[in-house]
């Protein structure tokens, strides 16, 4: 596959970058909405092994399954198990409802401890490494932040009053976890504090679903949750799988390809959700420093690790980032994980 180049410059940097090219129908199936579009071979062109695909709305987007197996119902059972994975952490991570682990301690441990599940502490834990990794360029604790902005709905900034009071509050360091009575719990000694794993908690889920299918016997599959993909095994042919990283300003096509088996991937970019303003687009990535979404040097940050939690954690907190610091801190926070180069 070929694809020319041509020079995009980004303050005194040139960077090539690979032009934009629709791909060809056999090229790449796309499995749904987001980031990535994964080359598959149609069923009818193979015999043998199939390829079982399901899609199923989780998490705020698109979950997609391709299970490879000669058993179909076999591996619809592992898929069905691979969902309620997705399904078990969205309903006990999600900060939209106030039953979830999450929800629950929004509500209440400012005031005392909150019991919540072995699964979220360990998230929550992970996202405040991040956030001490990367000295507090990504903060999970910022929902209030997150909601005055809310630029899924909003068409101009809220006032800078509003959002100024959270701006370099490092508030993840007001995040306790703890243990009570044997049980797991959350406590957050700032009235100010709330949480949103949206950052890191899609990508935990990823790696459950990978889990839930190997459970099954299953050793060649993807999950592609919304930007967050991992890729086991191999593909149908007995290759790595080759992922297609969408271009940020054409949702039909791909600026590059990865070839990756038995690794995660996952991107953000500053294209998901906004509003442009004034000549400038505001978007879902804050900065927690100031308060604002991020300036990046980039529109998109793709990340390639062994796990799913990792890859979205390290996109999530990196972004807006330059190459060198991205690199830097993977070296100390993720020594595996690696700056995405598509071919």
């Amino acid at each position: 596959m070929r694809y020319e180049t041509e020079p995009d410059r980004i303050g005194k940097n040139a960077v090539e970058r690979p032009a934009v090219r629709r791909p060809g129908r056999r090229e790449f199936i796309a499995l749904g909405a987001g980031a990535f579009a994964v080359a598959l071979t149609p069923r009818f062109l193979r015999s043998g092994p199939q390829l079982v695909r399901r899609s199923v709305p989780v998490m705020g987007t698109v979950a997609d399954i391709a299970v490879v197996h000669r058993d179909v119902r076999h591996a619809h059972g592992a898929i069905d198990a691979a969902v309620q994975a997705l399904f078990d952490v969205e309903t006990t991570m999600t900060r939209f409802r106030t039953d979830s682990d999450i929800g629950r301690a929004n509500l209440g441990a400012a005031k005392d401890a909150v019991a919540v599940t072995d699964a979220t502490a360990h998230v929550v834990r992970e996202a405040i490494r991040w956030a001490e990794g990367t000295d507090g360029a990504f903060d999970p604790a910022i929902l209030r932040l997150i909601e005055a902005w809310d630029v899924a709905h909003r068409r101009e900034p809220p006032p800078r009053d509003v959002t100024a009071r959270y701006a370099d509050r490092r508030l993840y360091r007001s995040v306790e976890t703890g243990i009570t009575a044997g049980r797991r719990v959350l406590r957050f000694h700032d009235a100010d504090v709330a949480l949103d794993l949206g950052g890191i908690a899609k990508g935990y889920g990823v790696d459950l679903a990978v889990a839930a299918l190997r459970d099954w016997g299953v050793t060649d599959a993807i999950v592609n949750v919304g930007g967050d993909l991992y890729a086991a095994g191999a593909s149908l042919e007995g290759d790595p799988w080759r992922v297609g990283i969408r271009s940020v300003s054409h949702a039909n096509a791909i600026t590059g390809t990865l070839e990756i088996r038995d690794q995660a991937v996952a991107t953000s970019g500053d294209y998901e959700q906004g509003f442009d303003h004034d000549g400038r687009h505001y978007h879902h990535l804050l900065d927690p420093v100031t308060a604002e979404p991020r300036l990046s040097p980039a529109h998109s940050l793709t990340i390639v690790a062994d796990d799913c939690l990792t890859a979205d954690a390290a996109a999530t907190a990196l972004f807006g980032a330059t190459a060198e610091e991205t690199v830097r801190k993977l070296a100390s926070l993720a020594p595996r994980a690696a700056l995405a180069r598509p071919a």
